[in-house]
């Protein structure tokens, strides 16, 4: 029996070298007091010419499926250049962070918990297993957005697959290289 999924021009399947940031995946949080939501910045290598082609063709989908949306009261739709764009250039927003050197980023959010499997689609229960600085694949969708006054295409965030480990993101230490340097050390000096 073959399986026949409907093919949605606003979802995206990022590619297996996109590396997570800010990742909050675990329990929503509220930013500035607004609605409590999971969330997490994909970082995608401008090498990654697939995923980037993938997502400017759905952000290009977004936009023409929420024309109205867009248009709101307005006589005409804002041009796509006009309006927020959820693929932002790291080299250009955040030249001083490494890790987002040479690569696009996506800011991905939802109210619902994403399912987050390992490579081999089995459930990670391990909050451990999770941070910001490892690299999967992300399952996101597109769409046109138009609040207050703000008009663009956001980007909802599905389901997340991490493939491997990387180097952890943020300014925290682990235990094991904060008292590395100690472990042979001898604290004998301090009875006498």
């Amino acid at each position: 029996m073959s399986k026949t999924t409907m093919h949605n021009p606003m979802k995206v399947i990022t590619g297996v070298n996109t590396r997570w940031s800010y990742a909050n995946v675990w329990e929503p949080k509220s930013i500035n007091g607004g609605t409590p939501k999971y969330s997490v910045s994909l970082i995608i290598p401008k090498s990654d010419t697939v995923t980037v082609a993938k997502i400017k063709a759905a952000i290009e989908a977004a936009y023409k499926e929420g024309e109205a949306k867009l248009k709101g009261n307005s006589k005409s739709v804002p041009a796509l250049s006009a309006i927020k764009m959820p693929l932002r250039d790291g080299d250009v927003e955040r030249p001083d962070d490494e890790a987002y050197r040479n690569a696009y980023f996506v800011n991905a959010n939802a109210t619902t918990a994403p399912g987050i499997v390992d490579a081999d689609l089995n459930p990670i229960m391990s909050r451990s297993e999770v941070y910001s600085g490892v690299y999967g694949r992300a399952s996101i969708t597109f769409y046109a957005f138009n609040s207050s006054g703000n008009r663009g295409i956001a980007c909802g965030l599905n389901n997340l697959q991490k493939i491997r480990d990387g180097e952890p993101l943020g300014s925290k230490a682990s235990a094991e290289s904060d008292f590395a340097d100690f472990a042979t050390d001898s604290d004998d000096d301090f009875l006498n």
